[in-house]
């Protein structure tokens, strides 16, 4: 498989609650966009050329996520993201999120390819070797 992912961010104040601490959904948005990036990087391609040229959309099938510590205000967070398997429909990924090298939020996130209506999409042999 390939080697980890690691994608770089920092908490804003519209990432947090009241207190200065990171609302529990905004760590999906964090592992989210470390998957974007990912794709950007290694398949050197976009979701909108995806769709566009291969008609293939990445979807959550399932989460299994894990809130360990909390994240704040202006921390500086790593997002490590591993792929677990891969075939020709479906990724599942570890992505977990630190900040400080102290491990805050760890999750297992299975994606699905599909067209754009909705039935199964396998990744072109092109993709899936660069994944």
């Amino acid at each position: 498989m390939t080697k980890n992912f690691t994608y770089q961010t920092k908490v804003y104040y519209e990432d947090t609650d009241s207190g200065g601490v990171v609302y529990y959904a905004n760590y999906l948005k964090f592992i989210e966009r470390a998957r974007t990036e990912m794709i950007y990087q290694q398949l050197k391609l976009k979701h909108f050329d995806l769709k566009n040229q291969y008609n293939l959309i990445f979807l959550v099938k399932e989460i299994r996520a894990k809130y360990i510590k909390s994240a704040k205000f202006e921390d500086n967070l790593k997002v490590v993201t591993k792929i677990l398997k891969k075939t020709a429909v479906r990724l599942v990924l570890d992505q977990k999120i630190f900040n400080n090298n102290k491990l805050l939020f760890s999750s297992e996130v299975e994606l699905a390819t599909v067209k754009s209506d909705g039935s199964i999409q396998k990744i072109p042999k092109n993709i899936l070797a660069k994944i």
